[in-house]
């Protein structure tokens, strides 16, 4: 059995290595060992203060937050509980219940995780 990873763009199992870099024969993707981690490394999402965020975190607002829409403004420190992490759009990756705002999408980059 071999310990190579399934590829990363079409999940195959029957990945192999040749001369440093492992490929894939049934899309022919190519990649490397250290490519893979540094996708790994990227693909988490972390607070602002560098701290790796997840499913169900509690976090407080960093900086006040104009709504888009409305005037009102979000204070700094307000806690959220239960985020949820989703794949980014227009730079916003998280989904969260905001007091007095409800359902919203924040960016990693405005919130700081609490204990």
């Amino acid at each position: 059995m071999s310990n190579l990873p399934d590829c990363p763009s079409c999940g195959s199992e029957y990945a192999y290595e040749d001369s440093g870099l492992l490929i894939c024969p049934m899309c022919g993707h190519e990649w490397t060992k250290e490519s893979e981690a540094e996708e790994e490394e990227a693909a988490q999402i972390k607070d602002v203060n560098g701290n790796v965020l997840n499913d169900g975190d509690y976090v407080s607002i960093v900086k006040d937050l104009k709504v888009k829409g409305s005037s009102n403004v979000i204070k700094q420190g307000t806690k959220i509980k239960g985020i949820r992490i989703v794949e980014p759009e227009d730079g916003h990756d998280l989904d969260c219940k905001v007091p007095g705002f409800g359902k919203m999408a924040l960016k990693s980059s405005v919130v700081k995780k609490i204990d």
